[in-house]
């Protein structure tokens, strides 16, 4: 085995450490199993983690010609009919 030191953010390491915690895994067997779990799911070709996805802009889904307000009440109109009748 190879011996090697990462560097983590600290609300990740708090996450990991209680899930660590409950399953009652040392921090180690939980780092493996995280990789592992990587390697099964990653699918060749993809791209790489840097090129995060970034969500559409507005002018690409069709909100064009709208202005804040009418995208605002349109929203509302949306909300109030899912919620039905009062």
């Amino acid at each position: 085995m190879i011996k090697t030191q990462i560097q983590v953010p600290e609300a990740l390491f708090a996450e990991i450490k209680k899930l660590a915690r409950r399953r009652e895994w040392s921090l180690a067997e939980t780092f493996r199993r995280g990789a592992e779990l990587l390697l099964e799911t990653s699918v060749d070709g993809a791209p790489p983690a840097s090129d995060a996805w970034q969500p559409p802009t507005s002018n690409s889904v069709g909100w064009k010609g709208l202005t804040a307000e009418q995208l605002r009440d349109l929203a509302f109109e949306d909300e109030a009919r899912s919620l039905g009748p009062p």
